[in-house]
């Protein structure tokens, strides 16, 4: 799952580091923070994951799934992984009580916004995310 998650954080541009990839899978893993999905292929490597982190809509007064991360290898795209990735997430998040799942992804990334958008994901087009990267004291 390390591997996997370092070329998910490549494919984002970030140097390859599989130590601080695994450490920080375990952590999650080990406080229970996130829930991982995984694809396999027909030999049960692993081709792909996605992470969903709990969190609440206030305005809806429900629990919520963050669906953060979801990465297939190369090989394995149009094989339908991060489709069944996805499906699986959905069933999850009901078996959970989630009221929805919400994502982000990249305005270029035109392959998943298909795949999203065939599965019934709705893009937000009411509000702007934003991001502040946290100072030093």
């Amino acid at each position: 799952m390390a591997v996997l998650f370092d070329l998910y954080r490549q494919f984002y541009a970030q140097a390859p580091d599989l130590v601080l990839a695994h450490g920080f899978i375990s952590e999650r893993f080990n406080k229970r923070e996130s829930v991982i999905l995984v694809a396999e292929d027909e030999r049960s490597a692993l081709v792909g994951f996605c992470q969903l982190y709990p969190s609440f809509c206030s305005v809806e007064a429900k629990p919520i799934y963050v669906l953060y991360d979801l990465f297939v290898i190369p090989s394995a795209r149009q094989s339908g992984a991060g489709r069944r990735l996805l499906e699986a997430a959905e069933l999850r998040a009901a078996a959970d009580g989630k009221a929805r799942m919400d994502l982000t992804t990249a305005k270029t990334n035109a392959p998943a916004q298909s795949l999203y958008a065939s599965l019934g994901w709705v893009r937000d087009e009411v509000f702007w995310t934003y991001n502040r990267r946290v100072t030093e004291p």
